[in-house]
């Protein structure tokens, strides 16, 4: 076999056995899509989830709560340059999600916390989470553990994910 056959075939294998991404979310008119989070050091007490909710419905509906098993207070929160300066805040009363619109939960941005850690979140593995709304009411999830120092949730191949 030759050099580029062999490192053809290896990398058809590496994308054929790496783990699957969890499939698109509908809870309502609601689509989750892209759930993730980065992996915690050891001893961390919090953690972060990352994700994108679409309203495809023609009603405003409400991100206003969730549970996960990776901790026991789930909270929903913003970070903004407030004069000059970085800050973050919990929102108690969520995120509207206007009809058509899409609301990315990101790093630097909006993101949820899984606050009291009882676990490690390791590289790999998934943190199971059920999202509350207010009108399309609870979904189930699973955000995939990316690495630590993780922007985005997987690698983007012409529309499929790995």
């Amino acid at each position: 076999m030759n050099r580029t056959a062999f490192f053809l075939a290896a990398a058809l294998t590496a994308f054929a056995t790496a783990p699957a991404f969890a499939q698109d979310v509908m809870v309502g008119t609601l689509k989750i899509s892209t759930l993730w989070s980065r992996a915690t050091p050891k001893g961390a007490s919090v953690g972060g989830g990352y994700f994108k909710i679409t309203n495809t419905g023609t009603t405003a509906d409400r991100l206003i709560g969730g549970t996960s098993d990776a901790a026991p207070r789930f909270e929903i929160h913003e970070m903004a340059v407030v004069d000059g300066i970085m800050k973050m805040r919990e929102l108690p009363k969520g995120i509207e999600i206007k009809p058509g619109e899409t609301v990315e939960f990101k790093p630097g941005g909006y993101h949820v916390m899984f606050v009291g850690l009882n676990k490690q979140l390791t590289q790999g593995q998934q943190v199971k989470a059920t999202l509350q709304f207010e009108k399309a009411g609870k979904v189930d999830v699973a955000f995939k553990i990316e690495g630590i120092g993780a922007q985005t949730g997987g690698h983007d191949m012409g529309g499929m994910k790995h």
